[in-house]
């Protein structure tokens, strides 16, 4: 990618997706490597409301325990820790709670919001923490307040996740995410300054993720734009 080149990237993502905490390690290496080139915004996108209302077809999920194989094949494929035992023992009941959450980070900076779906994917895909509980939710807060006090404010994070303006920023992300027809997590739409754009969806490679910014590169444009 050209140097001055800035690619805008939107990642619709959810604390409870193991996709997107498999894509991490990728995720990472693209960030350092193309640091100040890439403009990320993060989209909450509501994996799981609750269990009356979940259906995933296409890996034949509808209970918590089917959940299980699919974080298996997750953690096989890309070598990631990934505790799927947490679908037996202590089965989040909704991802609705730690996706607001990283809304009401977001409303302190971006680095509390990354800082904070990083400990949640940490608290439930390594640790097995179940991130459905506001007891749970409030204890990772705390700790990432501890290790950075001058960065998150734990006292701002408890108003905020209690109030109405997070729940709003966590709407704004639902409609979005319906708006432009995201089933998947995870999501990323990469777009240009000319507005041309590309989408991955789902766990990639680094390999794919950096030639889909090399194809969004000033010297290689993308013929055919998404919409996004």
């Amino acid at each position: 990618m050209e140097r001055g080149d800035k690619i805008k990237i939107t990642y619709y993502t959810d604390p409870l997706c193991c996709w997107s905490w498999a894509l991490e390690p990728q995720w990472r290496k693209l960030l350092q490597a193309y640091e100040g080139q890439l403009e990320v915004s993060y989209k909450m996108g509501g994996l799981l409301k609750d269990w009356n209302s979940f259906q995933d077809p296409m890996n034949v999920v509808s209970k918590p325990i089917q959940m299980g194989p699919v974080w298996m094949e997750a953690k096989y494929i890309s070598g990631v820790p990934i505790q799927d035992s947490i679908w037996i023992h202590d089965a989040p009941s909704s991802s609705y709670p730690a996706c607001i959450a990283v809304k009401s980070a977001s409303l302190q900076s971006k680095w509390a919001e990354e800082a904070l779906l990083q400990a949640l994917w940490e608290g439930v895909m390594v640790k097995g923490l179940n991130i459905a509980k506001p007891d749970t939710i409030m204890a990772i807060a705390k700790n990432l307040s501890s290790r950075a006090p001058h960065a998150f404010s734990f006292h701002a994070f408890q108003q905020d996740f209690n109030s109405p303006v997070s729940r709003d920023a966590f709407r704004e992300d639902l409609e979005n995410t319906r708006r432009y027809k995201i089933s998947r997590f995870p999501t990323l739409i990469l777009k240009n300054e000319q507005g041309k754009a590309l989408q991955i969806t789902g766990y990639r490679t680094y390999r794919v993720l950096e030639q889909a910014l090399l194809a969004l590169s000033t010297r290689n444009p993308v013929n055919t734009p998404v919409e996004c």
